[in-house]
């Protein structure tokens, strides 16, 4: 007669094995996440998050912090999660289809070069804007998608009229696990010894965009933000490899010219790598001027 087969307790044994090793491989996937997640600070609260294991949530004067790595040595397992914004701070609205408008929201944390804030009113035409980044190592252009992140495109827009960004150098260069640039902070000196650099912020904020489906693969420009939902400030990243984070960073355009340059940069290395083997590179990017064309 046919029946239910009975486990035997080596049966047992080697279900309960089984079940506790997926069982980390789960943790061990989630801490990953997590780290990654928290890895990319950028333009509002100010939290320099240290990693390898141990995320430090520092408060900066409450000022925009930078992008610490995530993967393997990177922000860890054991973070505290970023502190959200003030209480009293207004949330940041999306793009407006029907009024045509961006809800920018004023920001004073960390050091606040002051530009004023951009116009509310934009519209996602034409579809693409071309950013282009002159530095000391020779031209960066980014197709921007004006049409997915008419915000950030507008602020980027804005930011670059002001000249916010003549001057300023790329202050932290990712690891092999965390391949990217993180540029966009004015005050950093991307010198190896300020703990300040990647607290600098426009002084506004605005709600993330273009995060249906989003991927950091090489090439993509996304803006850095802390872990506060409606964080995203002047800060940006630059990636040269592929990274496994999670869509939460505004993926403003593709790089069409200068990959050549970050992949410079990323091989001469860090001054002083952190824990998790990132810091202000060894071969300086200094952004000398800003220009976006394509307008509408």
């Amino acid at each position: 007669m046919g029946g239910k087969a009975v486990a035997t307790g080596k049966d047992r044994q080697k279900a309960l094995a089984r079940e506790h090793h997926e069982r980390q491989l789960q943790r061990r996937i989630e801490r990953e996440q997590r780290a990654k997640r928290t890895a990319i600070i950028g333009s509002s609260i100010g939290v320099v998050v240290v990693v390898g294991g141990i995320v430090a949530a520092v408060a900066l004067l409450g000022g925009q912090s930078d992008t610490s790595t995530a993967a393997a040595p990177t922000p860890g397992a054991s973070e505290s999660p970023a502190p959200s914004a003030p209480a009293e701070q207004a949330a940041a609205k999306p793009y407006d289809p029907k009024t045509g408008t961006c809800g920018y929201v004023a920001d004073t944390n960390g050091k606040v070069k002051d530009v004023g804030m951009p116009p509310a009113k934009t519209q996602p035409k034409p579809d693409t804007k071309t950013l282009t980044f002159a530095t000391n190592l020779g031209d960066i252009e980014v197709k921007l998608d004006n049409a997915k992140a008419p915000c950030t495109v507008n602020s980027l827009e804005f930011l670059a009229k002001k000249n916010y960004y003549d001057g300023s150098k790329c202050h932290r260069l990712g690891s092999a696990q965390f391949p990217m640039l993180q540029c966009g902070d004015p005050t950093a000196k991307a010198d190896g010894k300020s703990e300040t650099d990647g607290t600098g912020g426009p002084g506004y904020v605005m709600a993330e965009e273009n995060l249906q489906g989003a991927q950091y693969k090489r090439g993509v420009m996304a803006m850095a933000k802390t872990s506060a939902p409606g964080s995203t400030g002047g800060q940006f990243f630059l990636v040269y490899g592929d990274i496994g984070l999670t869509p939460d960073y505004t993926p403003v355009g593709t790089i069409t010219k200068g990959l050549d340059i970050l992949d410079k940069v990323n091989k001469a290395g860090v001054i002083t790598p952190g824990p998790d083997g990132t810091g202000a590179p060894k071969e300086t990017l200094q952004l000398k001027d800003v220009t976006i064309s394509g307008k509408s």
